[in-house]
């Protein structure tokens, strides 16, 4: 029998401090170190969060699911925890949890001591409705049980919002051969739908659902993983936890973690995988040793601040891969948050899973909002140099460097000879802190995360203090200083990164051995003298003169002449003068008074 319910719309600021926190931190936690972990929350409640934006506080996060123009996660927490997002980037509380006070009946039933705090939860749309499954547990315990909400939209705003408890999927007993938490749904290439789950005790199974309920359809049962060999028989005490499949190509991934869960910084989750052409296995990794002999191709661990990365989840949207999973922030004190990053496959058909977004290569950086690049200004690539914004010309000084240094953080050096890198002036993480070249160190001021945002754009945040790359006020001027200010997901804080082609070089003003130079520069009253090197000065040469638009507003040519007057007709600004020879194109930036 169905239990139907409504959740009240009051916002989690209308809650108390204790309740909120509680709803914040891994409900497997035992209750010492659930306290110690409120005390530890608390001190990093004031500080800024890294990397992602917003609030991305998060353990055992759903695969990411739409509705509209927003992307919701759930996790675990009392009354399943909801946050959203518009793009991919700035997270935030929703305006409540799922169940919001109410707790199905039969759960009492099925785990006598469950005190509200879900676990890992996992949300698919199909049939025009959303399934959510959640685990109901005690930690320490495999007397488990996994059910079934649905509702016809994720927004609460909706006057249609009714989560519409279904009932019980599947339970586990004191003696349970698979424990019944960590639910994960799966559409086979013939249009079958399973669930697979389980944990550490003995492993993780896989049952049919019925397509249109959603719940359990037969009795069949499969071992894919953990310490519970094909034949049943125990084989050794490495568990497995978290599943996940995905299918792709002609394969089956099975994403799995092993390790220790819930201990914040100490926490051993890894991450594994291994594959199959049926999606009731066997699953074996790249060596061929079968899941369920203890085989395990690991992806990703430890590395840096993201300790015990684990519970991967899969959205594609775009043609872009986003892998979400929880790590443990040991800059943060263990918090549990949520990383988005890219997973691929190599040539043999294995996924990987990567913090990064873009290979190492040279890159063009535009804005969305102006339409103009990152620019070395002056494009002499000199020390302290600015960064700015400036009217696409193919210019070698609008050219940058990605460098990978791990976990999607990126050195970003002009592509000038002196290869100089981007740096926050001063180290400083404040808002309207200035963008300006100097030597590389491996600084957090010096070190960029970038985050795919779903339309197609990146972010860009400085390593330190985590505020964003953007054009001042949305200015739509070249040569404006790009600098740091607070995520507000507006177009003048993300970029369009493309492939750097070629470039032609840029002559240095006034340098020996320049092509060109301009003399003076800043030009009074558009009048200026271009001195032509040898290679120009020899032959036929045209001259171009271009505004901030890119609009032609002078043209001139010459022969055989070392200097050629120019007198332009036009309004004080910034302009780019090409000089183009026989062989070459040449181009600097003037500037009219």
């Amino acid at each position: 029998m169905k239990s139907s319910f409504t959740s009240a719309h009051q916002p989690l600021a209308g809650s108390s401090i204790h309740a909120a926190l509680k709803r914040l931190l891994p409900a497997r936690l035992g209750g010492a170190w659930r306290l110690a972990a409120l005390v530890l929350l608390l001190g990093t409640l004031s500080r800024p969060a890294l990397a992602l934006q917003g609030n991305d506080n998060c353990h055992d996060p759903s695969s990411i699911v739409k509705d509209g123009n927003k992307y919701w996660i759930f996790t675990t927490g009392t009354d399943i925890y909801a946050m959203y997002s518009y793009d991919l980037v700035k997270w935030e509380s929703g305006p409540q949890s799922v169940f919001n006070g109410f707790r199905p009946a039969w759960i009492a039933n099925r785990v006598p001591g469950f005190t509200g705090e879900y676990w890992a939860p996992e949300c698919v749309y199909r049939n025009g409705k959303y399934y959510l499954y959640y685990s109901c547990s005690t930690f320490g315990s495999n007397v488990s049980a996994i059910g079934v909400a649905t509702n016809v939209t994720l927004d609460p705003a909706n006057p249609n919002y009714q989560w519409i408890d279904q009932g019980e999927v599947v339970a586990s007993g004191s003696n349970g051969a698979c424990n019944a938490i960590d639910p994960a749904i799966i559409t086979d290439a013939a249009g079958g739908v399973w669930m697979t789950y389980g944990s550490f005790f003995k492993g993780l199974g896989l049952i049919k659902l019925d397509a249109t309920t959603g719940k359990r359809s037969g009795t069949s049962f499969y071992w894919l993983a953990g310490n519970v060999a094909a034949d049943g028989v125990t084989r050794n005490s490495s568990g497995s936890e978290a599943p996940y499949i995905v299918r792709n190509g002609s394969y089956y991934y099975l994403f799995l973690n092993k390790g220790a869960c819930c201990k914040g910084s100490n926490s051993t989750y890894y991450i594994q995988v291994g594959r199959s052409t049926s999606v009731t296995g066997p699953y074996l990794d790249k060596n061929g040793v079968d899941l369920n002999q203890n085989g395990g191709t690991t992806l990703i661990a430890t590395s840096g601040k993201y300790v015990g990365p684990g519970h991967v989840g899969l959205f594609i949207e775009n043609g872009a891969n986003y892998l979400s999973h929880h790590y443990y922030d040991n800059t943060q004190n263990g918090r549990a948050r949520l990383s988005v990053g890219n997973m691929g496959y190599d040539g043999a058909g294995w996924p990987f899973i990567t913090r990064d977004w873009l290979a190492a290569g040279q890159y063009t950086l535009t804005n969305l909002s102006s339409g103009k690049r990152w620019d070395d200004w002056g494009c002499t690539g000199a020390l302290y140099e600015s960064v700015a914004q400036g009217t696409a010309a193919n210019l070698t000084c609008q050219k940058w460097n990605l460098t990978p240094d791990g976990n999607g953080e990126y050195r970003i050096t002009t592509a000038m000879s002196s290869g100089l890198a981007a740096e926050v002036v001063g180290g400083s993480p404040n808002n309207g802190a200035r963008l300006q070249l100097n030597t590389y160190t491996g600084a957090a001021s010096q070190r960029f995360k970038i985050e795919r945002a779903s339309n197609g754009t990146y972010v860009l945040a400085s390593v330190n203090g985590n505020r964003v790359v953007e054009v001042p006020a949305c200015s739509a001027t070249a040569g404006v200083q790009l600098a740091l200010y607070d995520y507000l997901a507006n177009a003048c804080q993300q970029w369009t990164i493309a492939p750097g082609a070629a470039g032609r070089a840029l002559a240095v003003q006034d340098s020996k051995g320049a092509a060109f130079s301009v003399l003076p520069n800043p030009a009074v009253q558009g009048r200026f003298v271009v001195k032509l090197a040898e290679e120009l000065a020899t032959g036929p040469v045209t001259m171009t003169l271009a505004d901030v638009q890119g609009r032609v507003v002078y043209r001139g040519s010459s022969a055989g002449q070392a200097e050629v007057l120019v007198v332009a007709d036009v309004p004080a600004g910034l302009y780019l003068l090409r000089v183009t020879g026989a062989q070459r194109s040449y181009s600097a930036k003037v500037v009219i008074q």
